[in-house]
C-alpha cells in the first residue's frame, strides 16, 4: 500500500514538536517535560490525521480525536503502529518530492521497512544523537582508527545502520577505518575476520584510538576466534571505545550475557567496560537509547518508553516483561510517533539506576518475538556470516 499527500505540504512544524525537540539536556525527569510532551504529541498527531490518509482511518477505528489529548494517560492510549507495519507499506506525512532521505531497515535479504526523513526530522535525530553522545564522552578532537562491524557503503546502499555509523564516525576524526562486511559487488558483501584481526593486531601497536563499531555478535565472533587460536591477548591504545548496536539477532543462540561478554572484551582488547556504549534503535523509529556507564538503556528526554501487554497492548506496570513501544512527537515526515517494536523488554523505574545524571527510566531487551520473515539488517547480517564464515 502507497499512501502520501496528493501534491507537497506546509512544512510548518508545530511550534509545540520545535520547542520539545530543542530540550538540549539528553536525561531530564519526565516530569520536568510531560506537559509539553503532551501538547507535541497533540499536535503531531493531528498533522498526521490531516496529512496521510492512512492514518486517519487509523486513528478514527480506534475512536482517537487529538483534541482529546490532554493528559500523559491519553498520550498512552493512542493506538500504536506496529513497526513491521512499515515493511510492508510506504506511510508517509509529506509528498514524494519532499523526502530528504529514504532509509530501509534490512540488509541484503528479508523484508524491508521503507521509511522516509524531511529535513526537519533528519537535522534533529543528529542533534539529539549528538546531545546524548557528549552526555557521554565520546566526542574526541583525535584521529582514530575505526573497526566497523557493518556493510561497507557503496553507491545506492539505503540501509539505516550503515548510515548511522556513517554518523557516528563524525565523533572523531578517522584515521583509517575497515568494513568487516566488504563490499563484493553486485549487492553482494562477504564477512572478513582475517582483515578485521591484521587492522586490530597492527593498530595495537599505534598510539591512535581504536574505536570499534557495529554489531555485537561480530565483535564475539573476532574474540572467539582469537582465542581459539591462542592469539595473545591485546591492548588496545587509551581512549579506545566500543559502540555496539543492532543486538545478536540471527545468532541469538550463541549469545552470552552481556556482563561476561563485556569482561571478555576488557581482558582481550583491554577496553574498560565503561568506555562500551550500546546504543538501540531502529530506522522505524530512530530516537537513539543509549546506556549509561553502568549499561541501562536509558529512555532520552526526547521519547517516552512503555512496555504493552502481548494480548491488549496496554501499558503494563514496571518490572513487567511486554512488547517494547516508543512514543515522540519528533517524527512529521511518517506517523511512526507511537510504535511498538518486535521486541520484548522490560522497564525499571526512573531513579532505579545508581546515576544520578541518568534520572529517567530504563529498559532491558529480553528477546525478540518474531518469525524467520521478520527480520531485521542484523539477521540478514548473520545470515552472510553463516555463509561465508561457518569455520573459524
Amino acid at each position: 500500500m502507497l499512501d502520501q499527500p496528493s501534491a507537497p505540504v506546509s512544512n510548518d512544524i508545530p511550534d509545540s514538536v520545535r520547542r520539545f525537540c530543542a530540550i538540549a539536556v539528553p536525561y531530564a525527569a519526565d516530569e520536568k517535560y510531560d506537559g509539553l510532551f503532551v501538547e507535541a504529541m497533540r499536535d503531531i498527531t493531528a498533522l498526521h490525521m490531516e496529512r496521510s490518509p492512512w492514518y486517519r482511518r487509523f486513528a478514527e477505528q480506534a475512536g482517537m480525536k487529538p483534541e482529546r489529548i490532554r493528559t500523559m494517560a491519553d498520550v498512552l492510549a493512542l493506538p500504536p503502529v506496529h513497526a513491521n507495519f512499515f515493511k510492508y507499506h510506504e506511510i508517509r506525512s509529506i509528498h514524494e518530492s519532499q523526502v530528504k532521505t529514504h532509509l530501509t531497515s534490512s540488509g541484503t535479504t528479508g523484508q524491508k521497512s521503507q521509511v522516509f526523513f524531511d529535513g526537519f526530522t533528519l537535522e534533529w535525530a543528529r542533534v539529539m544523537a549528538k546531545h546524548e553522545m557528549v552526555w557521554r564522552g565520546v566526542l574526541d578532537d583525535r584521529p582514530a582508527n575505526y573497526l566497523l562491524n557493518f556493510y561497507e557503503p557503496y553507491a545506492g546502499l539505503k540501509v539505516g545502520t550503515s548510515n548511522t555509523m556513517a554518523y557516528l564516525m563524525s565523533y572523531a576524526p578517522a584515521a583509517e577505518q575497515f568494513w568487516t562486511l566488504r563490499y563484493q559487488g553486485d549487492g553482494r558483501h562477504e564477512f572478513d575476520p582475517f582483515g578485521a584481526d591484521a587492522c586490530l593486531e597492527r593498530w595495537a601497536q599505534g598510539s591512535a584510538p581504536v574505536r570499534i563499531l557495529g554489531f555485537p555478535y561480530y565483535l564475539y565472533f573476532l574474540l572467539e576466534r582469537r582465542r581459539a587460536r591462542g592469539q595473545a591477548d591485546l591492548k588496545l591504545p587509551p581512549g579506545s571505545l566500543l559502540i555496539l548496536g543492532g543486538g545478536w539477532k540471527g545468532y541469538a543462540d550463541k549469545s552470552i550475557a552481556k556482563d561476561d561478554f563485556f569482561a571478555q572484551i576488557e581482558r582481550q582488547l583491554g577496553i574498560d567496560p565503561e568506555r562500551i556504549i550500546e546504543i538501540f534503535g531502529s530506522v522505524e523509529h530512530s530516537v537513539p537509547y543509549t546506556n549509561c556507564p553502568r549499561h541501562h538503556l536509558h529512555q532520552p528526554t526526547w521519547s517516552r518508553v512503555v512496555i504493552r501487554d502481548l494480548k491488549t497492548l496496554a501499558p503494563v506496570p514496571d518490572g513487567t516483561p511486554g512488547f517494547l513501544s516508543f512514543l515522540s512527537p519528533y517524527i512529521p515526515a511518517t506517523p511512526a510517533h507511537s510504535v511498538v517494536m518486535g521486541d520484548l523488554a522490560v522497564r525499571h523505574p526512573a531513579g532505579s539506576c545508581p546515576l544520578d545524571t541518568y534520572p529517567t527510566p530504563w529498559f532491558e531487551i529480553l528477546g525478540r518475538a518474531g518469525t524467520s520473515a521478520n527480520r531485521s539488517c542484523a539477521a540478514a547480517a548473520a545470515e552472510l556470516l553463516k555463509t561465508h564464515c561457518s569455520t573459524w
